[in-house]
């Protein structure tokens, strides 16, 4: 079985409710991915926390880090954790880079800390996928959608994510 790489960069799957001001911040301690991966069968070796960023910050000079994250990761399949409203333009980013590595993100429209079903689902669909490709490129798993980056769109009006 080949490793995997997990690579964080924050976004709504990682966010967490502040009592203070009320405010939803992005944990950039990875909490939710520790609680999702601690019941996994190790296949995670390489866990790699960068940006912590709601996508809507994410600029250009974080799109580098990621692709610099990932030509220096040790796997080669990549998992990343982004926010949805920019995961299409970093996932083409990359892919105009040209990387030899299954690229996969993945995100959630709803905290993990508020409820893990969509975030662990769309983690679970990314991880299974991620297993079972055997070609180079970059992919988006969403809520149940899982493509070649080009062919997965997030619906505004209804909230999810679905095939062009």
């Amino acid at each position: 079985m080949q490793k995997i790489t997990i690579v964080n960069t924050g976004g709504t799957f990682n966010k967490r409710y502040n009592p203070l001001n009320g405010e939803l911040i992005v944990d950039k301690t990875s909490s939710a991915l520790k609680d999702i991966t601690q019941k996994w069968l190790n296949r995670f070796d390489e866990i790699i926390d960068i940006i912590g960023k709601d996508s809507l910050d994410i600029d250009d000079s974080d799109r580098l880090e990621i692709l610099e994250t990932i030509t220096k990761a040790k796997n080669h399949k990549i998992i990343i954790i982004h926010g949805t409203d920019t995961i299409d333009i970093t996932a083409q980013y990359l892919s105009k880079h040209n990387i030899s590595k299954q690229i996969i993100l993945t995100g959630a429209m709803m905290p993990y800390s508020i409820d893990p079903v969509e975030a662990t689902a769309n983690f679970a669909s990314a991880f299974g996928y991620i297993s079972a490709i055997d070609r180079d490129g970059v992919y988006i798993s969403m809520n149940g959608s899982i493509s070649n980056y080009t062919e997965v769109i997030k619906d505004r009006e209804l909230g999810r994510f679905g095939y062009l």
